[in-house]
């Protein structure tokens, strides 16, 4: 009994000696999305400045300047957003969060690519795939191949119906 009293006080304990680190904040700058294309807006987020929660984010590297991180809804969150110009280089660059209170400074990897990986391109246009279609771009083409697709039906029809008479072909 009294050694599982001892295991359960010291796994409390180390419970409770964690939980402030882990109030504290992760540390770390979230970048949303964390890759981008020029000329794209990115969301900065980070937990590392307690309850305050107020940073300014330099992006001064990218040629961005800086802007602010306010404090969220979320317990001890901070975000906010820039752009990114539009003539940024192809590459990776670090931003930078120093927090309003106290000295505490985070970072995080911005990269910036010609195509963001993130965006979805949706397919536009007709497949030429040399068949043609029921909604293909040119209705007169269409028009002249349902004509030829009903004329070898007929004319195919008509074969058939006189070898069936015996009248040969």
């Amino acid at each position: 009994m009294r050694r599982t009293a001892r295991l359960l006080a010291g796994t409390a304990l180390a419970v409770t000696a964690a939980a402030p680190a882990h109030a504290a904040g992760t540390g770390r700058l979230d970048l949303y999305p964390a890759t981008v294309a020029p000329g794209g807006q990115v969301t900065v987020n980070t937990a590392a400045c307690g309850d305050a929660g107020a940073a300014t984010g330099d992006a001064g590297a990218l040629g961005a300047g800086t802007f602010m991180l306010a404090p969220t809804a979320h317990e001890g969150e901070a975000i906010g957003q820039f752009r990114v110009p539009p003539g940024a280089q192809p590459g990776t660059y670090e931003i930078v969060a120093r927090c309003a209170e106290g000295d505490r400074q985070v970072a995080g990897d911005l990269v910036v690519a010609l195509s963001a990986v993130h965006q979805q391109v949706l397919p536009r246009g007709s497949v030429k795939t040399g068949v043609g279609g029921g909604l293909g771009p040119d209705p007169v083409q269409t028009a002249a191949g349902v004509a030829a697709l009903a004329v070898a039906a007929a004319g195919g029809t008509w074969l058939l119906h006189r070898r069936a008479r015996g009248d040969g072909i």
